[in-house]
């Protein structure tokens, strides 16, 4: 079976103001909010597009946030970084609160053949992650 890649990603936000000044402060994102028909969604550009929007850069994506309307919203998303230390002091910061990995709580986990990797709660109560890939070969 041929493997369906990730194109876009959506999380709830209860606050789209203090969401788009997170992702912005934290990530450098540029969020435009649209109106009411499209039910106040806010979309979030990751990565440039081109005319067509369409990412420039094969593997990336960009997203967007819904009105979060109950409890327990919580995708998990992947972002990767350059410096993930660097990425643990923007996220807190902006305001988020790093979990980090499974080995010890606030630091990234090492995955052997992936990269370090972290998780955090932004500023909307949503559950993400944050990966420094190891360099390919």
């Amino acid at each position: 079976m041929k493997m369906s890649p990730v194109v876009h990603f959506e999380m709830p936000a209860q606050d789209r103001k203090r969401m788009a000044n997170f992702y912005t402060k934290a990530f450098g994102w540029k969020t435009r909010q649209l109106g009411e028909d499209m039910g106040n969604y806010v979309l979030a550009t990751t990565t440039d597009t081109d005319e067509n929007q369409m990412v420039k850069t094969p593997g990336t994506i960009n997203g967007g946030f819904f009105q979060k309307t109950k409890p327990g919203q919580y995708p998990r998303i992947t972002i990767a970084v350059d410096d993930i230390k660097e990425a643990i002091k923007s996220i807190k910061a902006a305001g988020g609160k790093v979990l980090g990995g499974m080995q010890k709580p606030g630091e990234p986990d090492d995955i052997p053949g992936v990269g370090l990797y972290a998780t955090f709660i932004d500023t909307e109560g949503n559950h993400a992650s944050i990966l420094q890939p190891q360099p390919r070969r």
